[in-house]
């Protein structure tokens, strides 16, 4: 799992270890500041991982940019799930 500082607490790292998900998470400056006063190490981030990140990001923003699809006008999951396989298709084909 890849995710932003957001992400980033004990609660969720523990759940993701329990079921031995790998995770590339930065940490947030004050778990840094309180890691280092606890003289425990660091969490290693996998950069080159952490960068692919970015790719996902902006295809949900391309996505959501379909004003449909970003406000959750559909009731139905079937609905909703046929939205955004045509605002996929808008994206990938060509104009």
């Amino acid at each position: 799992m890849v995710g932003d500082k957001g992400y980033s607490s004990r609660k969720i790292r523990a759940y993701l270890r329990q079921r031995g998900i790998a995770c590339t998470i930065p940490e947030r400056a004050d778990q840094i500041s309180g890691r280092r006063r606890r003289g425990e190490s660091l969490c290693r981030l996998d950069h080159e991982i952490y960068r692919r990140r970015n790719v996902v990001e902006r295809c949900f923003n391309r996505l959501e940019q379909n004003k449909d699809l970003a406000t959750h006008y559909d009731k139905r999951a079937r609905h909703y799930k046929a939205l955004v396989t045509l605002a996929c298709l808008r994206l990938w084909l060509p104009n």
